[in-house]
């Protein structure tokens, strides 16, 4: 591993560190009941089910060799728990309702999530830093964005579609649980998905 890889895995590490001790600081501001209930609705644990199915099926068949079930499964939960509150953090921090710690933790659960863990797992099955790292990072992070949007929408009687995180009360379980009023909206987003699962595949 050369020393520029070094540096950047010790950073990266050094990073998630701080941010897992400025969660646990400051655990009171991270509504996790409000999160869970906002996320455990039937619509994205479906969605959920059938997109991280079928990207963790067909890893292993496909033309990357750093691509197999467990990096596959693992980043397809992580991104499932952390992307709708991460971007929703992150454009709130852009507004200024959200603090610059919660924004630190939400851009590391994002790189986490779409990277690290990938980058620490084929380090750990391979002896060797991935020279894939760089590339996986604007990959991952267009499917990461896609799924934290597409698990923020939501349907209101007064509104129509929106993002919950446009809301009040973010986060909160959505008034209108069902998919159907969203599903248009939804369309594009799976679409992400599913286009980078074919394009892997040919």
């Amino acid at each position: 591993m050369t020393i520029e890889l070094k540096i950047y895995l010790c950073a990266w590490i050094t990073y998630c560190t701080l941010c897992a001790y400025l969660l646990y600081a400051d655990r009171k501001s991270y509504p996790v009941k409000g999160y869970k209930a906002f996320l455990f609705v039937r619509w994205k644990l479906l969605t959920f089910g059938i997109a991280a199915t079928g990207i963790t099926v067909v890893a292993p068949y496909t033309a990357d060799p750093t691509w197999d079930y467990v990096d596959a499964a693992m980043m397809s939960v992580l991104t499932f728990l952390t992307a709708p509150w991460a971007v929703a953090c992150i454009y709130l921090g852009l507004r200024g309702k959200a603090g610059v710690r919660q924004v630190m933790v939400a851009l590391a659960l994002w790189m986490f999530s779409a990277s690290w863990c990938y980058d620490l797992y084929l380090l750990l099955r391979d002896g060797q830093y991935p020279i894939t790292w760089d590339a996986n990072i604007y990959a991952s992070s267009v499917l990461y964005f896609s799924a934290g949007l597409l698990w923020n929408l939501e349907y209101k009687t007064a509104r129509g579609v929106t993002f919950s995180f446009l809301e009040a009360g973010f986060p909160s379980r959505p008034a209108h649980a069902g998919f159907m009023k969203i599903a248009l909206f939804g369309l594009p987003f799976m679409l992400v998905a599913i286009c980078s699962i074919v394009y892997f595949l040919v």
